[in-house]
């Protein structure tokens, strides 16, 4: 098997970007019996747009030519906002998501003090994956038939300093919907 390759995602891998989030938010919306999640609904064009904002870092994982997992990550003053982490359905469970959730540290602007993630209530699988890597539940919030969980994570200097910077430069490898 090839590599694992971690970098921005770029307008010219917008199409193969909606391909993999779709495919990795079927179990979502299945769960959740709503086909309506963002994720699933976000078209073409408005992926484009927001590929190109300055303040929003799109993070891919290749093993080779193919695009198997993302990551969103909305920069706001300091703290980022983590959405979208995807990771296609014939590789979930092996890794690439920790993976992607951690290599979004090395993108991270030095100010950034806090990480905000958020995912369904009852997305257990998602909630043990954040928990894990640190993020703490703060709050829920409903949004239709759908609750979000708000976890967060406070970043230290061991995590943002020199190591952060390094990664920055060559890295391979209220909160709002992200």
């Amino acid at each position: 098997m090839d590599e694992l390759r971690i970098d921005v995602v770029e307008d010219k891998d917008a199409g193969e970007l909606l391909t993999v989030r779709r495919a990795a938010f079927v179990t979502e919306a299945q769960l959740y019996d709503d086909p309506h999640i963002p994720a699933l609904t976000q078209t073409f064009d408005e992926l484009r747009e927001d590929l190109a904002r300055a303040d929003v870092v799109t993070l891919g994982a290749w093993i080779g030519p193919r695009l198997v997992g993302s990551v969103r990550v909305g920069l706001e003053e300091d703290r980022a906002l983590l959405g979208r982490l995807a990771v296609v359905p014939d590789l979930q469970g092996q890794g690439l998501g920790t993976q992607l959730l951690m290599s979004v540290l090395g993108y991270l602007p030095e100010q950034t003090n806090e990480v905000w993630v958020f995912t369904g209530q009852d997305s257990k699988q998602n909630l043990s994956l954040y928990a894990k890597h640190g993020f703490e539940h703060q709050y829920d919030q409903n949004a239709g038939d759908l609750t979000y969980a708000y976890l967060r994570k406070i970043l230290g200097e061991m995590e943002t300093g020199e190591t952060g910077d390094q990664e920055r430069d060559g890295a391979t490898s209220s909160p709002a919907e992200a």
